[in-house]
């Protein structure tokens, strides 16, 4: 089970860039979709490996188990 209060630093964030975390888990896998609102910076987004590791340790899981979709995915 993901404890939610990890994420919120990185949720906040994305947040500030005009970015959503969606994040669900499920068979041992964690799904987490990162999208984009209107008065998103499209430069702010960090390439997905770099943001892979960042909720690798806010999730406390392998990196192999995190399932990450990016806006334009």
């Amino acid at each position: 089970m993901i404890d939610a209060g990890k994420l919120d630093t990185v949720r906040e964030t994305l947040a500030a860039d005009g970015y959503l975390l969606d994040v669900r888990e499920a068979d041992g896998r964690v799904a987490v979709a990162i999208s984009a609102t209107p008065d998103a910076c499209e430069d702010c987004l960090v390439p997905k490996p770099l943001m892979a590791d960042i909720l690798r340790d806010a999730l406390g899981v392998d990196t192999d188990a995190i399932d990450l979709t990016y806006p334009n995915d």
